[in-house]
């Protein structure tokens, strides 16, 4: 695998720490601005590609791409069924094509369970749990019926609640979060 390479090399810490700059820049973004800019995402998508293929040739590239595949698209159908931020499935895949498949998939594990944590955490400080709750219920019956071709995905947004009605917490934090452990996690496992 070419992230072994890296690693042998020494270099693997640059994989880990080049994801957890660009997430906590996310964070600052998406707490300030409540957006994740492409300045960030596309430079950090781009360098992911081009380091993957320099150090690991074809199949490097393809494992990037594959990881930012696998990566992303949980968020880009949030963003499709949810209205979910683009940015954070655009910062996803750019730190999925970093990564390569295997670390990409325990990426996506703890930036999805720091997300359950916190986003019920922001819902019970907002006092705003229940309704929450109920979002995501239509949420996900919107999407089984897109995924079943009972509904189409544009008949399926009106099932889903306006964006103006929804809570929304700047999700950064959560891919933070989510990075930091998968980043701890693959350093002890590699000792």
């Amino acid at each position: 695998m070419w992230w072994m390479t890296l690693w042998n090399q020494g270099a693997f810490g640059v994989q880990w720490s080049v994801t957890i700059a660009a997430s906590a820049a996310a964070v600052y973004f998406d707490i300030s601005r409540r957006r994740i800019p492409n300045l960030l995402t596309g430079p950090v998508l781009v360098a992911g590609l081009v380091a993957s293929s320099y150090y690991g040739g074809w199949s490097g590239l393809a494992d990037a791409v594959a990881g930012c595949v696998l990566v992303a698209l949980p968020y880009v159908l949030l963003f499709l069924f949810a209205r979910g931020g683009a940015g954070d499935a655009k910062l996803m895949g750019a730190l999925g094509a970093w990564l390569g498949l295997a670390n990409g998939a325990i990426l996506l594990v703890t930036v999805a369970l720091a997300g359950v944590v916190l986003g019920l955490g922001y819902a019970i400080a907002r006092k705003r749990l229940r309704e929450v709750l109920g979002g995501l219920k239509r949420i996900v019956f919107a999407a089984f019926l897109v995924s079943q071709r009972h509904v189409t995905l544009e008949a399926s947004r009106d099932m889903v609640p306006p964006r103006n009605e929804m809570l929304t917490m700047p999700y950064a934090v959560a891919i933070f979060v989510g990075v930091c452990f998968a980043a701890g996690g693959s350093y002890l496992w590699h000792q």
